[in-house]
């Protein structure tokens, strides 16, 4: 057995479930998350890494031994909090009612999702915007052994999302034009936003919108690609770039048609065809030594799958770099790149070997339980992988629908995937998007998500999650990429979204 197999029931959430009081997000002896800090950026002012509760200009975090209560950390000058919440108050209700239940906030299926006193304030907040509300949240906080009412006036300007947001949603559409602008601001001179995720959805973002405006920074980022990928590279950590171009270029070069970027993309190709593990000679001689739980047992073993580095190195192929593999294909293909099928379908076998009973995708290519689930973004890529093959036989629309249903049935975990939480928000919300159902449900869970993650700045903001994973100066760019993005999936405006494909 793998050695990743040997903690799936730790992953999946089969460890005993916490009281309510700890069951939350810092779990772990070293006091992370709480105790983490970007080293840039607006955040830098912050001197941890705090739930913010939205457009209040507040930061907070959970506490052990007080389950109903929001421990004020953080007040942002010139913004709705400030000068009337102040840091070490308790917050212990808003919009007029004492929170009700106790939080219920942390990494398994048992304790996934917002419940208790985030949820609860992320209502009020939302509820405070609309016509009703006046664009006055009430507060109640504890200062000093004493209850303080406080009234922050927080504005109607965005309103409330409407029932069917993303889609004819005014609030969602005032919101992602600040996102697109924000994100013109945010990228750097050769064209990149800094990191692989945000070089997948900042540029995906503003090329979905169809606004001449935002095609200028659209087009920087496709030739930063262009320049930074070939036929063969060693580079380190290398097949994470690689699926980022691969997707972003094939959109780019089927929304413009300019003939410059097929032949970037037959070498993107070509470095992935040789990427791909498919041989036991490609097997690293140093995993005899370092994951030597991790070698293949047999030639199918891992087989068609994409792991950090080309061929067979470490733990091997996982299921999110293999689904965006079969998703790059998929997409090159509708750009006229000639794909060769046995690799394809390879990509798509180890999927399905991946794939629960369920349509939940494992870390690698053997399935959980039948009805294990946990964080979606492994089933995210799988399932916009198999919505977009090329090949006509329907088990790849079926393993499609099936993806997307389990992400629609259990949608707590969108905002705390494996590694990096907006890369699996962003797949998670694409391949739901195949299931109106799916990505209604998907949506209606993760409201909170988006209430408290927007910025008083027009930024949105990366709030904690289990992996601890990427907070930092680019702590506003990470979530305002991929909530531009997953706002402009109902516009149908890419091939990943929906926009009909002429060959």
């Amino acid at each position: 057995m793998k050695t990743h197999a040997l903690i799936v029931s730790l992953l999946l959430g089969a460890f005993p479930a916490l009281p309510a009081a700890r069951a939350q997000v810092h779990y772990y002896p070293d006091g992370s998350p709480w105790n983490q800090r970007a080293d840039g950026g607006p955040d830098a002012a912050v001197d941890g890494w705090y739930y913010n509760l939205g457009i209040t200009g507040l930061r907070v975090v959970l506490v052990e031994d007080a389950p109903r209560h929001l421990l004020v950390k953080h007040v942002f000058e010139d913004t709705p909090a400030a000068g009337k919440v102040r840091p070490g108050d308790f917050i212990v209700g808003a919009g007029s009612r004492p929170f009700a239940s106790d939080h219920k906030n942390g990494y398994g299926m048992d304790c996934f999702g917002p419940e208790g006193p985030i949820l609860e304030f992320a209502q009020a907040l939302e509820a405070s915007q609309s016509e009703a509300g006046k664009g006055r949240l009430a507060l109640t906080l504890l200062r000093d052994g004493r209850t303080v009412e406080a009234v922050l006036a927080v504005g109607r300007r965005y309103g409330t999302y409407a029932q069917s947001f993303p889609r004819d949603c005014r609030k969602t559409e005032i919101i992602r034009a600040e996102l697109l602008a924000y994100l013109v601001e945010q990228q750097q001179p050769d064209g990149s936003w800094g990191s692989p995720p945000h070089d997948t959805f900042a540029p995906l973002a503003l090329l979905a919108s169809g606004e001449r405006k935002h095609l200028a920074a659209v087009e920087k980022n496709a030739r930063m690609h262009a320049a930074t990928t070939a036929a063969r590279d060693e580079s380190s950590l290398i097949n994470w770039r690689y699926m980022a171009a691969a997707i972003v270029l094939s959109e780019y070069y089927l929304a413009t048609g300019e003939k410059w970027v097929k032949p970037e993309l037959q070498e993107v190709y070509d470095f992935l065809i040789s990427s791909q593990y498919v041989d036991l000679t490609q097997v690293n001689e140093k995993v005899k030594e370092t994951h030597p739980d991790a070698l293949p047992r047999s030639a199918l073993d891992s087989h068609g799958g994409w792991g950090h580095n080309p061929g067979f190195e470490g733990y091997g192929p996982i299921s999110m770099l293999t689904g965006q593999g079969a998703l790059a294909f998929a997409l090159m293909s509708r750009c006229g790149i000639e794909i060769d099928r046995a690799r394809h379908d390879a990509a798509y076998d180890f999927l399905a070997r991946a794939s629960g009973r369920n349509g939940y995708v494992w870390y690698e290519d053997q399935a959980a339980g039948a009805d294990d689930w946990a964080d979606m973004g492994r089933t995210g890529a799988a399932g916009i992988a198999n919505l977009l093959c090329p090949y006509q036989e329907k088990r790849y629309r079926e393993r499609a629908l099936a993806h997307a249903r389990v992400i629609g049935a259990h949608p707590e975990s969108f905002p705390d995937t494996h590694g990096s939480p907006i890369m699996g928000m962003g797949f998670a919300a694409l391949a739901a998007h195949a299931d109106e159902e799916s990505f209604r449900r998907l949506m209606d869970a993760n409201k909170w998500w988006f209430v408290l993650a927007q910025c008083p700045d027009g930024s949105f903001y990366y709030q904690p999650n289990r992996d601890n994973a990427g907070y930092g100066a680019d702590s506003r760019l990470s979530a305002t990429a991929v909530t531009a993005f997953i706002f402009s999936i109902p516009r149908r405006s890419l091939q990943l979204t929906g926009k009909p494909f002429r060959d």
